[in-house]
């Protein structure tokens, strides 16, 4: 990792888990909360200086008080999120010291992201203003619309996004400022213009967002263990 990089992590789980049907990052995976999987990566990626997780206003004060118990010499904070993703990143990016110069972002309903992969990302703002995992596409892509195919993309071109995306913290935070609805960072940051760079992701760092993720996720924990 470049020297003068000073990276913070901001973990995504303000969420108020509507398509779930509860707060998945509060539910217990195994023997512990789906929030605490996922932040032990970060804590120990020795890229990372501090943390900042954003979760729903009515959570901070237990959380915080959760947090507290963790043994970690980087510090830990709990902010709250806002009305949409870029809003709590955004909320997450401001909490951070302002030593920090590299962001990474992170979904907390992704527990299984390794600290290398985390590494990864920070490196590849060595030559971008940001870099994100993902993963190149294994199966043939179509274009559809209304159930018709229009025509068959080039899957070498096709990526996957999932998180940490990583950036520069002034263009992420310019970034996020635009009036524009995104799905992920990496899309404002190439609206605001700038360079986003792919690093492969794990095919393990999946996204749970239903109940079939969710077993599955049980299913690794108690591999792991």
């Amino acid at each position: 990792m470049s020297s003068e990089f000073k990276a913070g992590a901001v973990i995504v789980g303000a969420g108020m888990g509507v398509r779930f049907g509860e707060k998945k990052q509060f539910k217990l995976l195994g023997s512990r909360p789906l929030l605490f999987y996922t932040l032990s990566p970060f804590l120990e990626c020795s890229a990372i200086i501090e943390i900042v997780v954003v979760i729903p206003e009515e959570d901070v004060f237990n959380t915080s008080r959760e947090l507290a118990s963790f043994t970690s010499a980087k510090p830990v904070k709990t902010v709250t999120g806002g009305t949409r993703r870029q809003d709590s990143v955004l909320n997450g990016c401001r909490a951070l010291s302002d030593d920090v110069n590299i962001i990474a972002v992170h979904d907390a309903a992704r527990p299984f992201v390794t600290p290398e992969l985390i590494s990864s990302t920070i490196n590849g703002c060595k030559d971008a203003d940001g870099c994100i995992a993902a993963l190149s596409s294994k199966d043939t892509v179509k274009h559809v619309i209304n159930s018709q195919i229009q025509k068959t993309l080039d899957r070498s071109a096709i990526w996957l996004a999932q998180t940490p995306q990583t950036f520069h913290k002034d263009i992420l935070i310019k970034a996020l400022q635009q009036d524009m609805e995104a799905t992920d960072e990496a899309s404002m940051v190439e609206v605001a213009g700038g360079s986003v760079a792919v690093t492969e992701g794990l095919a393990e760092n999946f996204k749970i967002t239903t109940s079939e993720d969710w077993q599955l996720a049980e299913m690794l924990v108690s591999n792991h263990d």
